[in-house]
């Protein structure tokens, strides 16, 4: 067993809020001074209800805002009406909406009473404003240059939602302000830097139908998506399924489909890249504030005509399995790539495997398991069913596959598969990895990581290959376990003395309005394993699906024999909640078969007082 001692304190930095300022915290001789001062913002509501006044206090706070950054918005003062018919002082009622709503920090309140009313006075510093600004747009530039970062990896879907991000969060925040931005390119305004950056990126996306296939009263349309002429590592689009628009698909790989009424024409289809990513947005108080109070910002290249015409007609009789090699890499087997040498099967060797691989691939296509359970082990057969039960499973088009040795084991990789959930607003797109037993047997199935994730870990040649394979291997079986819940599994990696940590904004006593929007107003709060499990059950219990996306993993090994820090932005998805945030698993590999987590900590943004922002394993002492 491992000895761990924290290094880091986990803080837990409680910000008082308005809440806590009811109470009358000045004297009327000094809220004298407060009212003749210029530093002062004060809005006043009088009402026979305490709550009315401070609603009225509020609103009258929120038209003094308005009145002195106005002149600030250049760009909304010169603008005229759109077609929508909104104006300027409509959007600039938007705007401060997003200041009133969530993100005013030390707003404080002063109650003067007498027999028949109550009058409240909401009112906060200048400097407020100005320190909200800041605080926006060094978010937008973080935001930013991680979309720079997503783009050079191929990660379209998150470039494009982080560079919209910060485009929204800039458009709240005066021109003055902005004009002191200097991007890389000279450009001295961001707003224009970061729109034309979106701009750009979907004028280099490119979306090509493949195959179309028919079943019973729909019909699919799989897409090559790519950007620059490279398959997409991610992107989430929605599209006119019939006579209305679909829900969210995210595509992976370069991967996708649309999903038809069988009598639905087809022709040119229209399909809509989704940058806004709304659901999303509750990262953050400020963006979410944001988002749901402005218009959004409509992009004309975002719209995508796909002709299938002359798209051939595929059915499940006429797939055909192919063993890719590696000079012969399709777009839905590009993770291979990462592990083929010098672990890949011949194809006189992967002939001994390719006819279970075959039988079940004939199966999902058919949605036919019923003599499919000879092909797997009893605990492989388990997590197949639950894997075939995990939505509305469908084979996306005939897999190219690769079989190579790692572990004792033989892997083939990958079925592209998409999984529909009813009532829900997302359709997810996987590679499926089967773990296959020397005897042929499929041991396990997993949901093969992206391939940037694989090649990270594989190129890392200072490790042995085995225990880049064995990287590899947990965390795919890793994310797999919370989407199949596996609740046994999960249980069994985690020490019983595992540190877990779990980081989340700090809320506010009941006023909306006054949800922190910083780091230090996160709260660490740690669970044993007892607990974690047990809101895990619950959240298995309440949960149609789970979905986890990893990205930017890194991974670090410590002076310690096998153990590893592994650190992940992880994007989780459920039927009730989803979130982005940051993941740090140490783990100890002395059994690569029986692997064992002594630390978990997850944080919702990157936080100043940790290293690098990220706890990692630098701030433990093993």
């Amino acid at each position: 067993m491992v000895s761990l001692k924290v290094k880091w304190l986990v803080v837990i930095a409680l910000f008082f809020l308005v809440s806590n300022t009811y109470a009358q915290m000045v004297t009327p001789t000094e809220w004298q001074a407060i009212q003749r001062s210029k530093d002062y913002l004060i809005g006043q509501g009088t009402s026979t209800s305490i709550e009315e006044a401070r609603q009225f206090a509020l609103k009258d706070l929120a038209e003094r805002i308005t009145t002195r950054v106005r002149s600030q918005f250049d760009y909304v003062a010169n603008e005229k009406s759109d077609d929508k018919g909104r104006n300027a002082e409509e959007k600039m009622s938007q705007i401060i909406n997003t200041y009133s709503a969530v993100t005013l920090n030390n707003v404080s309140e002063y109650v003067e009473k007498s027999k028949s009313q109550v009058t409240v006075y909401r009112y906060m510093k200048s400097k407020e404003l100005r320190d909200m600004f800041k605080r926006r747009i060094n978010m937008a530039k973080k935001w930013a240059q991680e979309a720079r970062e997503r783009e050079k990896e191929g990660k379209i879907g998150d470039a494009l939602q982080d560079f919209y991000w910060a485009l929204a969060l800039l458009r709240s925040c005066p021109d003055g302000d902005l004009e002191t931005i200097t991007q890389e390119n000279g450009n001295p305004n961001m707003i224009q830097d970061v729109f034309h950056r979106v701009k750009d990126i979907l004028g280099d996306i490119r979306i090509k139908a493949s195959s179309i296939e028919k079943e019973g009263s729909t019909q699919r349309v799989v897409l090559d998506i790519l950007y620059k002429e490279k398959p997409v590592v991610n992107f989430n689009y929605k599209y006119i399924n019939g006579k209305q628009i679909s829900e969210v698909f995210t595509a992976k790989d370069g991967v996708g489909e649309l999903q038809l009424p069988r009598n639905a024409s087809l022709g040119k289809l229209k399909v809509f890249a989704e940058y806004e990513c709304r659901d999303e947005a509750n990262i953050h108080p400020d963006l979410r504030s944001v988002m749901e109070s402005t218009d959004p910002v409509p992009f004309s290249a975002a719209e995508f005509r796909v002709d299938t015409k002359g798209c051939p007609q595929v059915s499940h009789d006429n797939y055909v399995m192919q063993i890719a090699t590696s000079a012969s890499q399709s777009a839905t087997s590009t993770a291979a790539v990462a592990v083929a040498a010098p672990s890949t099967l011949s194809p006189q060797e992967a002939s001994r495997y390719l006819p279970a691989i075959e039988s079940i691939e004939k199966g999902i296509a058919k949605r036919d398991y019923s003599s499919l359970s000879n092909y797997f082990t009893s605990e492989g057969w388990d997590m197949f069913q639950k894997l075939v039960t995990y939505g509305d499973a469908k084979l996306l088009r005939s897999p190219e596959v690769s079989f190579f040795r790692s572990r004792g084991q033989v892997v083939c990789r990958s079925f592209p598969m998409s999984f529909t959930f009813k009532g829900n607003k997302r359709i997810f797109t996987e590679d499926v990895v089967f773990y296959m037993s020397q005897d042929g047997k499929v041991s396990e199935v997993a949901f093969g990581l992206e391939q940037a994730a694989v090649t990270d870990i594989m190129d890392r040649g200072q490790w042995s290959e085995e225990a880049r394979h064995t990287m590899v291997h947990f965390l795919e079986t890793y994310k797999t376990a919370y989407a199949l819940k596996r609740y046994d599994y999960i249980n069994s990696i985690f020490s019983n003395e595992a540190l877990i940590i779990t980081g989340a904004f700090v809320k506010a006593t009941g006023q909306k309005e006054m949800s922190p929007a910083k780091m230090q107003n996160v709260k660490y709060t740690r669970q044993t394993k007892e607990q974690y499990m047990k809101n895990l059950k619950r959240c298995f219990d309440s949960n149609e699906y789970i979905n986890i996306r990893f990205a930017d993993n890194i991974v670090r090994k410590s002076k310690s024999p096998n153990i590893y820090g592994i650190q992940i932005k992880q994007d989780y998805f459920s039927s009730s909640y989803g979130d982005t945030g940051y993941l740090f698993l140490l783990i100890d590999f002395k059994d690569p078969e029986a692997p064992l987590i002594h630390v978990r900590t997850w944080q919702p943004d990157n936080d100043p007082n940790v290293r690098d922002g990220r706890i990692g394993i630098a701030d433990f002492i093993l």
